[in-house]
């Protein structure tokens, strides 16, 4: 994989996918847990949605890796690189229980605690997912601008 494209690292271009995806995903395996009409009508959707976004999280975990292989080791790049390393379990997960309230909510005959039981682990899988993306970009933030000093610009002119 090459670690840049037309100058920019390339995981810092395919960290929006998941950026962008993950968080819609939530919103989405949310709204379909608990509206039943947007489960009936939106829930394969869902789904898709979910699992575009799990398959673009080991690319930019792949490639943050690369790009991590080229740069002074910090404590601060490990964080990143340990809390971008969980995200794909959280993900993945809600992925399959999201599947399975789409799945058995379309089947007769359902044991009635299995929708209960899948509809609160998709909230929660998405809670979780939702609070992990933040905390990785976060301290992706730190590690990428840490070490950046920054001047006020200066006001040229005058004021009056």
């Amino acid at each position: 994989m090459p670690v840049f494209i037309s100058g920019l690292p390339m995981h810092v271009l395919v960290v929006h996918a998941v950026v962008v995806l993950v968080p819609l995903s939530v919103l989405a395996a949310i709204t379909v847990a608990v509206w039943p009409a947007a489960r009936r009508r939106f829930g394969w959707l869902a789904v898709g949605l979910a699992a575009v976004a799990t398959v673009c999280i080991p690319i930019a975990t792949s490639s943050g890796e690369d790009l991590r292989d080229r740069l002074v080791p910090t404590e601060l790049i490990r964080e990143h690189a340990r809390l971008g390393d969980q995200l794909l379990i959280f993900v993945a997960g809600l992925l399959v229980v999201l599947a399975g309230l789409v799945w058995f909510a379309s089947r007769n005959g359902t044991p009635t605690w299995v929708l209960p039981a899948l509809m609160v682990a998709t909230v929660g899988l998405a809670g979780v997912s939702a609070v992990q993306v933040v905390r990785i970009g976060d301290s992706g933030a730190h590690a990428a601008w840490s070490a950046v000093q920054y001047t006020a610009p200066q006001h040229q002119g005058d004021d009056g």
